[in-house]
């Protein structure tokens, strides 16, 4: 199979792809905070919860369930910061693995990816993440 892209354009296809699946991953699982509540460790991300506290009716009080599960609705995500977070960090995943799978692809297709679109991809994937760590550090 012929490739499109060069020993560079290898290297950040599969960084792209390895990059995006951790992003992935990340996002999917309910670890992004952690602690205890009643005694009992709790965690969650933007969708997902792990040991949440409920009221329970017939004993007139609150228990812990634990177990892992996604919110009822969508609704019922926690805050409107939290909905905001799910929806863009769910859509920046996408995006993200669109881009690493069609750069994994280029690897095997010849002239799927010229060399001034491996270049901008490259850089918009610079930018953001110096973007998006700059938000992260207050600046």
């Amino acid at each position: 199979m012929a490739s499109s892209l060069t020993c560079a354009g290898v290297v950040w296809a599969f960084l792209s792809f390895l990059c995006a699946a951790a992003s992935c991953v990340g996002f999917f699982m309910p670890y992004w905070l952690l602690g205890s509540q009643l005694e009992k460790s709790v965690s969650f991300g933007t969708f997902r919860r792990c040991s949440y506290p409920v009221r329970d009716e017939s004993l007139q009080m609150t228990v812990m369930v634990e177990q892992c599960g996604r919110y009822a609705s969508f609704q019922a995500i926690p805050s409107a910061e939290w909905r905001i977070c799910t929806v863009v960090t769910g859509l920046g995943c996408g995006l993200l693995l669109l881009v690493a799978l069609t750069a994994l692809m280029g690897c095997c297709v010849s002239e799927l990816i010229s060399r001034t679109v491996g270049r901008v991809a490259g850089g918009i994937q610079f930018l953001g993440g110096k973007c998006s760590c700059g938000q992260g550090m207050g600046m």
